[in-house]
């Protein structure tokens, strides 16, 4: 069987997410374990241009990951015909820029979320790729996680019966940086100015979990909070942290389903794991993190009795049972781009597309709106 190799400008990837999850846990595994399989079983080789402001710091990236190729000039690797797909994990802010100008140099794209900074922006970026008929996609990872792909089996086979409600748990304390250790999250994250808040970063991604695994989002009502006013950034400097820090956002789902998410950077975490869901429903419930998932079943659902006079006697952990490991799941990252090269390449069935990222960046929107108005905010349908 042939091998093909496909050229990617990769931007944006000296950064943590970036670097971590798409250039050594995804293109680099992708190159090691020889390619991504066909289904004719030809393999397609991924042959990365790494891309970013300092040549020296990309292309010493690129020697320590065995990448031969790297540049400062984005420029020439976007007229460079032999690169014919663009990924952006930069910051916000600069997205939307960057996904016109690969569009308009030819390249199919594939980005971070939010793909823009301003729901005017989603749609126009979607809407030039249509025009082009450039494949796009963007990142949808959590879809992707081993927790919530056994709550969608539970959901495919019928375990909660009518599904009730869905409660969602994210976050950790990330520290103010003005005590001892850094921060761990840059601090544009908190500047509205740079395109930070978290109203903006997880609401995208709640709208793709909701829509895919619960039922369409149609209304929101979201508080969003700076909670840390203050805080230190990677240079030592105190500076006014403006933009919000944790939302708590509540969701009218199709179907009925009610949701609620909260996500904070300023909780300390007393949980399974740093993002949690738990689904009710008739015939039973699961809870799932990253890589687990428990259920209890309508005939295992205990009877605990009220009485605030004596000690809680029943073990409420011990009532739940694991959901088996059938599979090894692989890191949901490179799942993903082995499906968008993939798409790219064989033209299979793709499901990211903009359109997606578009969903997102209007949610996050819609909650900014229903914070400021103090009131539910319902959600149109979007068509590109």
């Amino acid at each position: 069987m042939a091998t093909h190799k496909l050229g990617i400008v990769m931007y944006g990837v000296t950064g943590r997410m970036g670097l971590n999850q798409h250039l050594v846990r995804s293109i680099v595994a992708i190159r090691k374990q020889g390619g991504v399989v066909l289904p004719n079983g030809d393999r397609v080789m991924p042959d990365p241009i790494l891309v970013g402001r300092n040549a020296d710091k990309v292309a010493a990236l690129a020697r320590e990951h065995g990448i031969e190729r790297s540049t400062a000039d984005l420029d020439a690797a976007l007229k460079n015909p032999s690169d014919t797909v663009f990924f952006d994990a930069a910051t916000t802010q600069m997205r939307a820029d960057l996904l016109t100008r690969a569009i308009e140099a030819g390249k199919h794209i594939y980005c971070e979320k939010p793909i823009a900074d301003s729901l005017e922006k989603a749609v126009a970026v979607a809407k030039l790729a249509n025009s082009r008929k450039i494949k796009n996609g963007v990142v949808q990872d959590k879809l992707f996680l081993p927790g919530l792909r056994k709550i969608k089996e539970l959901r495919d086979a019928g375990f909660f019966g009518r599904m009730l409600s869905v409660r969602g748990e994210f976050g950790y304390w990330v520290y103010e940086g003005d005590w001892g250790p850094p921060a761990q999250r840059p601090s544009w994250n908190y500047k509205k100015a740079e395109g930070g808040g978290i109203i903006l970063d997880m609401l995208c991604h709640w709208r793709y979990v909701l829509d895919n695994l619960f039922g369409k989002v149609q209304a929101v009502s979201c508080l969003g909070a700076t909670h840390i006013p203050s805080r230190v950034d990677e240079a030592g400097k105190t500076y006014k942290a403006d933009a919000d820090d944790a939302a708590y956002a509540s969701f009218q789902l199709e179907g009925g389903v009610i949701a609620h998410m909260n996500s904070s950077w300023c909780v300390r975490v007393r949980r399974d794991d740093l993002v949690t869901f738990q689904v009710d429903g008739t015939h039973g419930s699961a809870v799932a993190g990253l890589t687990r998932c428990l259920t209890q079943s309508r005939e295992d659902t205990p009877r605990p009795v009220w009485n605030p006079d004596v000690p809680q006697t029943m073990n409420f952990y011990d009532q739940w049972k694991e959901v088996p490991e059938k599979i090894t799941y692989e890191n949901g990252f490179k799942i993903q781009w082995e499906d968008f090269i993939r798409h790219v390449v064989a033209g299979t069935p793709w499901h990211h597309g903009l359109i997606e990222g578009v969903k997102g960046v209007q949610l996050a929107e819609l909650g900014l709106k229903s914070w400021a108005e103090r009131r539910w905010v319902d959600v149109p349908e979007i068509k590109i």
